[in-house]
């Protein structure tokens, strides 16, 4: 490993371990690392921002944007009272029904959007029920990631397979993923209904309370819901047509928001830009140059690459290993820049002679989409959520989802071990 390539890991691990212990605000300590990559000599400014993934830049910002303005007509607060009323008031019920609408929707939207729709929602009838947020929150937090890997559309790792692999079509998605994504939804939901169900628990009078609301009155402004409705209508048009139009999804968004803001004027305009997560998205703008050190002094691909060295060319041992690498790197590091990585040495094993890639590339999308779950900064959907939260001034720390939610990943990951095994490779 070249003189570089220490330094690079070195700033990694030194500005990892700060954003685990939260001694500095993720964003700052991110950002300083990524500029430390740059002042270094690690990478060059303009290589830097090659590494800046302005898709979900824009993704981000563009829905952003969208949930703001449509939040005006007080639709968040009406599907808040529906769905609660639904479930019955009951908190337990209403955080399953919450988990399971979460992960449908990340089928088909991105996981962010699918967030930054729920989590108002969620504050709502938490404030509602008066029960703790939190336990909803990360129910959201992996049921987006985990309804995200079920589509081609519904997580960027998919997308990048979709665009790299053209036979992985949007139904050999489905059909390859869908139902395995569902099967590990059901667990994951089961087992934290049961880690919270002392937690969920309100007064009859404030389930009657909540049983008593119409919906209907929230409903503040009738011109702006249909406008805003429209246009996510367009938006989520386009995010299924996107491939097929040669349009990137942040595209897409940027086009929702900015014709939402045409259609409702300019008193708009400032409130939305406001509203913007700017804290996250500097977060992420840091965490890509600090990954790119990495990615350009060849420590991801040396990882990658001997992790596929040690199986010897064998189809099963490398599936597996890939399911699993990806799982944990995706955990720890963006999946972005490591999908990124892993798809030419999947192509390139094709070429040294491996006849059937079909289970390296489902065992590459199950490990970096789920492996997302294993920490708080392990997917975007985690980051905004953590960072919403926190405006509401509930703070979800880095160790206590560690404690709950990598567990859960590392479960999800040894039940796609069997899926894989049993469905391409025995």
């Amino acid at each position: 490993m070249s003189t570089q390539a220490l330094i690079a890991l070195g700033v990694f691990l030194v500005i990892y371990a700060f954003i685990v212990t939260e001694k500095i605000h993720r964003t700052i300590i991110a950002m300083i690392g990524g500029i430390l990559m740059v002042v270094l000599g690690i990478v060059g400014q303009e290589e830097a921002l090659h590494h800046i993934d302005f898709n979900t830049i824009g993704l981000l910002t563009g829905m952003m944007i969208i949930v703001t303005i449509t939040a005006e007509t007080g639709l968040f607060k009406y599907l808040a009272i529906w769905s609660a009323k639904k479930a019955g008031a009951d908190p337990l019920k209403t955080l399953i029904m919450f988990g399971i609408i979460t992960a449908v929707v990340s089928a088909f939207l991105d996981n962010v959007t699918t967030v930054l729709l729920m989590v108002p929602v969620t504050f709502s009838i938490t404030r509602q029920l008066q029960v703790n947020p939190i336990p909803f929150l990360i129910t959201q937090i992996l049921a987006s990631n985990i309804g995200g890997t079920a589509t081609l559309i519904g997580d960027p790792p998919n997308i990048m397979l979709g665009s790299a692999v053209k036979e992985l079509t949007f139904m050999e998605f489905i059909y390859n993923l869908s139902a395995i994504s569902f099967l590990i939804l059901f667990v994951n939901i089961a087992i934290l209904a049961f880690i919270y169900r002392k937690q969920l628990k309100t007064s009859t009078e404030l389930k009657a309370n909540v049983m008593d609301l119409d919906e209907k009155e929230e409903i503040t402004d009738k011109v702006l819901l249909t406008k805003s409705l429209t246009v996510i209508g367009l938006t989520i048009l386009g995010f299924f047509l996107h491939q097929l139009l040669h349009i990137e999804s942040a595209t897409v968004a940027l086009a929702g928001a900015f014709l939402l803001l045409l259609l409702t004027g300019e008193k708009y305009l400032d409130k939305a830009l406001e509203k913007v997560e700017w804290t996250t998205i500097f977060f992420f703008i840091g965490l890509f140059v600090l990954v790119s050190g990495l990615v350009e002094t060849g420590v991801i691909s040396l990882l990658a690459d001997k992790a596929v060295h040690l199986t010897g060319g064998n189809v099963t041992s490398t599936s597996l290993l890939i399911l699993w690498v990806s799982a944990i790197a995706s955990a720890f590091i963006d999946n972005i820049p490591f999908v990124a990585t892993m798809i030419p040495m999947i192509k390139d094993m094709g070429d040294l002679g491996i006849q059937n890639l079909e289970p390296l590339w489902w065992s590459l999308a199950l490990g970096a989409c789920l492996g997302g779950n294993g920490t708080l900064i392990g997917a975007s959907a985690n980051v905004i959520v953590a960072g919403l939260a926190a405006k509401e001034g509930h703070h979800i720390s880095f160790g206590k989802f560690l404690l709950i939610a990598f567990p859960l990943m590392i479960l999800s990951i040894m039940i796609c071990t069997v899926y894989i095994y049993l469905r391409y490779l025995i």
